[in-house]
């Protein structure tokens, strides 16, 4: 007998990518990228402030009681019209573009204000409080790599980066069928020796918690043609999963089913590999 590590070794080894699609933005979620995301952008696009308080230039502002003269109010989505010049600041808001002649913000607690004349209260350096163009992305830079999940984070990145449309694999169909004239249907009261059927919709449901479609092939009797003919209609999937029957009892007939459907299994419990998928549909 197989061990459960030898089992998804010889699983794994069968599995080839499926094919991939574009989807827009939103349909991306919980999908695997199948190409680079690559920056079209630099972010931040223009320097600016990380603090609502004043931007000016450092070389005036050498050591505590500088004065200056506010000539210049940024709020954030503006566009600065002046340039800052000697002794002049600009009142400024937490992600506003840095007016041009400007070179350092000095957060709003550490001056004093009256009006539009101000005071430093401390010394300020080139650069203080600013975020520089490109300090979190620059054109060109590879950003998300294959292979990787979608997540809200990576939504929002792609939002930055301007994608509307993303490159990402398919979402692998897997089958799923069980078997037994033990089982009883959802909806429908278990006769005498019927047991509900839990196996399917606990396969269902974790078939889409790892980001497939599942399609139920219900429950088939137990006699060979019922679980031949519910495991044709699952050929066009990726992936079949079936539950119960692969025994050695006189009613284990799903490794029998497979190989007439052109599957390849294992001595043991069954473990199939099947032919080429013909498409087909309940």
């Amino acid at each position: 007998m197989l061990s459960v590590e030898e089992a998804i070794e010889q699983i794994l080894a069968r599995i080839v990518p499926v094919e991939t699609e574009r989807v827009d933005l939103m349909a991306a979620l919980g999908r695997v990228l199948a190409e680079p995301v690559v920056s079209r952008r630099v972010i931040p696009p223009w320097p600016n402030s990380s603090m609502d308080g004043y931007a000016l230039r450092a070389a005036d502002a050498p050591a505590p009681g500088a004065a200056f003269r506010v000539v210049a109010r940024i709020a954030a989505g503006a566009v600065p019209s002046r340039r800052i010049g000697p002794g002049e600041a600009a009142r400024i808001f937490t992600g506003a573009p840095m007016p041009p002649g400007a070179d350092s913000v000095i957060p709003q607690e550490d001056v004093k204000a009256d009006g539009d004349r101000l005071v430093i209260a401390r010394p300020v350096k080139p650069g203080d409080f600013v975020r520089p163009a490109g300090e979190d992305v620059r054109t060109g830079d590879r950003v998300l790599e294959p292979g990787r999940v979608v997540g809200p984070p990576e939504i929002g990145m792609l939002a930055t980066l301007g994608y509307p449309w993303v490159q990402v694999f398919r979402r692998p169909r897997v089958a799923i069928l069980s078997t037994g004239d033990e089982l009883a249907e959802l909806g429908s009261e278990p006769g005498g020796g019927q047991i509900p059927n839990t196996n399917s919709y606990t396969l269902v449901a974790q078939v889409i918690e790892t980001g497939c479609e599942p399609l139920n092939l219900g429950v088939a009797r137990d006699r060979r043609e019922d679980i031949e003919t519910r495991l044709g209609w699952g050929r066009s999937a990726d992936v079949l999963l079936s539950s119960a029957g692969v025994s050695v009892g006189q009613y284990d007939f799903v490794k029998e089913a497979f190989e007439a459907l052109g599957a390849t299994c294992t001595s043991g419990r069954s473990r199939c590999a099947r032919a080429s998928p013909s498409p087909s549909a309940p």
